[in-house]
């Protein structure tokens, strides 16, 4: 399909229905969050390590089998179309919560969290699919834009769930949650419309590895590494900011209340700032706002670690909104103008396995850090592994500065 057929094509339509299912995919995939351990301490009398170890390990979980079939996935979604596949997601995943929410015992609750790992995928798919049906000059502002619905849900979920499970109870919003999506199955099968043409394989001919498909499988690798840390920096957060902001606040007034206001801070900036930066990034080139994101980030995590006032670290983390709406979306877009059409699919669904590494070690990294030392240490280490990431960036793709990205 090319460009001119694109246009005439339904992807403004998908576009607004797809940031309306990954940004509910988002509140759904995160509200859990603030009680799955406060669930599994419901199903048994736990000492405190065991507590620990069951939450960590009922979390992990999904991410781990995320990151190993998120490939087999896109691979499958390159065949068979990515709308199949946002229907297979949703499904499999609104199952799953429903069955989290008849659980009795942590065994029962570990299988569904794989289940629901097995069947992962829904917003890379859809991702994959706007950047397939977008004409090429306007896919950083429609994967930007499309960026704000996931990553806003995910930052509003934990608030979302909190106040399900205070109203309905923690066992109730399982099943809220498996009827949203449900909702966004639906939406996904009757309002989505796909051009999907499969790619023919020439039969004798040999196989050709995904990476063997792109003109710079350098840049592929790399870019797919930077999806992995810009997560890693995120998780590592996650895990202690509240407990951050209870120190920051000597432990005095409505803790959990400013704790939800900070965690929704970089969504709204997300959602102001993500279009905007992909439609600079498609006139002046997506490498130019990488990288300017990557210095921004450092720049603002840094001085997390030493702020010593909620209010300061409210307006920071209200930046670090800018700076993922710079850094996921380009990523995104560099990814599928370096990529051909017919591997989009597989190549979203290795930087989703990237991302879901990064949540792993990302959540490893930050209880470990705070742990052994303090909250602050994991602001400070966060700015410089991204700062790494930006020296590797800036010396291995020189090219990214460059005013206009290759067309693959």
């Amino acid at each position: 399909m090319d460009d001119a057929q694109r246009e005439r094509g339904p992807w403004k339509k998908n576009l607004y229905v797809l940031w309306f299912c990954t940004f509910v995919a988002g509140i759904a995939f995160s509200e859990i969050m603030p009680f799955l351990s406060l669930y599994v301490s419901q199903m048994g009398d736990f000492s405190k390590q065991e507590l620990t170890f069951w939450s960590g390990l009922i979390y992990a979980v999904t991410f781990l089998i995320t990151a190993i079939v998120s490939p087999l996935w896109g691979s499958l979604a390159d065949r068979t179309g990515r709308k199949v596949m946002l229907i297979r997601a949703s499904l499999g995943i609104a199952v799953s919560m429903a069955l989290m929410g008849l659980c009795t015992n942590v065994w029962a609750l570990f299988a569904c969290r794989f289940f629901q790992g097995f069947f992962s995928g829904y917003i890379p798919n859809a991702q994959a699919l706007v950047a397939s049906q977008t004409p090429r000059a306007k896919a950083g502002v429609a994967l930007g834009t499309l960026v704000t619905g996931s990553v806003s849900g995910t930052l509003f979920g934990p608030i979302v769930g909190g106040i399900l499970a205070q109203i309905f109870s923690i066992r109730n919003t399982f099943f809220i949650t498996a009827a949203l999506l449900t909702v966004v199955c639906l939406m996904s099968a009757f309002m989505v419309e796909e051009s999907f043409v499969p790619v023919k394989r020439v039969k004798g001919a040999p196989h050709e590895s995904l990476l063997h498909k792109v003109a710079d499988p350098k840049l592929i690798v790399i870019l797919l590494v930077s999806t992995m840390i810009v997560q890693t920096g995120n998780a590592s957060i996650s895990p202690i900011i509240s407990l951050y902001i209870k120190e920051l606040m000597h432990n005095q007034g409505a803790i959990t209340v400013v704790a939800g206001i900070i965690a929704a801070l970089p969504g709204i900036s997300n959602i102001l700032a993500a279009p905007r930066l992909g439609r600079y990034g498609d006139k002046h080139g997506s490498g130019r706002v990488l990288i300017g994101c990557y210095l921004f980030a450092v720049l603002v995590y840094f001085p997390q670690g030493i702020i010593g006032s909620v209010v300061g670290l409210g307006v920071l983390r209200l930046f670090v909104g800018i700076s993922d709406a710079g850094l996921f979306p380009t990523i995104q877009t560099l990814l599928t103008k370096n990529t051909p059409p017919e591997t989009t699919s597989a190549i979203f669904s290795w930087n989703q396995s990237f991302q879901a590494l990064g949540n792993m070690f990302g959540a490893f990294l930050g209880g470990t850090l705070a742990g052994l030392f303090d909250y602050n240490v994991v602001f400070i280490s966060t700015a410089l592994l991204l700062l790494i990431n930006l020296i590797v960036l800036r010396v291995t793709e020189p090219k990214l500065l460059r005013r206009t990205d290759r067309k693959a």
